[in-house]
């Protein structure tokens, strides 16, 4: 019987690389579905990317802020923007401007009747 004897020597011949074959399927697995694998790190790129880009936002908003802060310095009072914040904040008015009142939209707000 020569079959079984020759089955055997080639099962030991192909033993060694289908055991490294396997060990590198698994190695090649983990290193795109594993805990700090490819898919993970392309996941954690795009929060990365949007993070950023929230960041260059409110930076933008802050940068505006500071400018429109740095107007109402005494040394450098931007006569306009001062005017239009004590309108808005006092309620005044100029003596040669109409103002028109809305009545409120809140309906739990108490009416002038």
């Amino acid at each position: 019987m020569v079959f079984p004897a020759e089955l055997g020597q080639r099962l030991r011949q192909i033993m060694a690389p289908l055991f490294f074959a396997c060990l590198a399927g698994y190695f090649a697995y983990h290193a795109v579905q594993g805990e700090r694998g490819v898919v993970v790190w392309l996941k954690l790129r795009q929060q990365i990317d949007r993070t950023e880009a929230a960041l260059r936002a409110s930076q933008v908003e802050e940068s505006r802020l500071a400018h429109r802060v740095s107007l109402l310095r005494p040394g450098s009072l931007d006569r306009d923007l001062l005017d239009e914040r004590a309108r808005a904040v006092l309620n005044l008015a100029a003596r040669n401007e109409q103002v028109i009142f809305i009545a409120p939209t809140d309906p739990s707000a108490p009416s002038g009747e």
